[in-house]
């Protein structure tokens, strides 16, 4: 369910099951997860500002491991999250 007016997901092609899977290898593709998600964000009108997620393992609430990057604006967040 959605945990902010917007909220949208940057997901790599390559599979990367988590964030702590990756190695030197993935830096140009982790650079350009966070170059879209700013693209993306700045075309979704969120130019106030929004948050960037990525949960990591169980204990980190992650539920699909499949590498993936929350934004989330169109609101004030709070802090500290969860």
């Amino acid at each position: 369910a959605p945990q902010a007016p917007a909220h949208f997901l940057v997901i790599p092609k390559r599979p990367i099951p988590r964030i702590s899977c990756v190695g030197p290898q993935d830096t140009e593709l982790l650079g350009h997860l966070l170059v879209v998600a700013a693209r993306t964000a700045q075309a979704e009108g969120l130019a106030n500002g929004y948050r960037l997620v990525i949960n990591d393992g169980k204990h980190g609430a992650q539920s699909v491991y499949h590498l993936h990057l929350h934004v989330l604006g169109g609101r004030q967040l709070g802090w500290p999250p969860g």
